[in-house]
């Protein structure tokens, strides 16, 4: 499981480090990744093995149907598959790194099976703007967490 959130540096290449802990998990399903957003605010980095089965969950869905053409719009505009050097550092491709601002300091965050990278002021901005509510508790009370 990948949890937790540590600091990192987008380098002037556009690369960032992966935190080892996460680097080390994430290698479990294989050397390489794919690094994309369906929103562009930030990156979602999965293991290749992860990402293969969502697509299969997809190729089950009709080709019509609109949400799925927009999830793989975005996903393939955003994505590319990536392999970590062996500093363990993934370039976060150009497209995604300049809609979500990927410059300088940044979040890596574990989200179970994948990570999310956020511009660090962008993440705080976020977590400001939008705080746990009452409807947020019930939810997590209902799922029984």
């Amino acid at each position: 499981m990948l949890r937790g959130n540590y600091l990192a540096t987008v380098d002037e290449k556009g690369r960032v480090k992966i935190p080892a802990d996460f680097l080390a998990e994430l290698r479990k399903g294989g050397t390489k990744f794919y690094v994309t957003s369906s929103v562009g605010t930030h990156a979602r980095v999965y293991p290749m093995k992860a990402w293969e089965e969502i697509e299969k969950k997809l190729a089950k869905v009709s080709s019509h149907n609109a949400t799925k053409q927009k999830f793989l719009a975005r996903a393939n505009y955003y994505g590319q598959v990536v392999e970590a050097d062996a500093q363990g550092r993934i370039l976060i491709p150009p497209v995604l790194r300049e809609s979500a601002e990927m410059k300088g300091e940044v979040d890596v965050q574990g989200q179970l099976t994948y990570l999310e990278i956020w511009n660090h002021t962008r993440f705080v901005e976020q977590l400001n703007r939008n705080p746990m509510s009452a409807d947020d508790d019930k939810n997590l009370d209902a799922m029984g967490i």
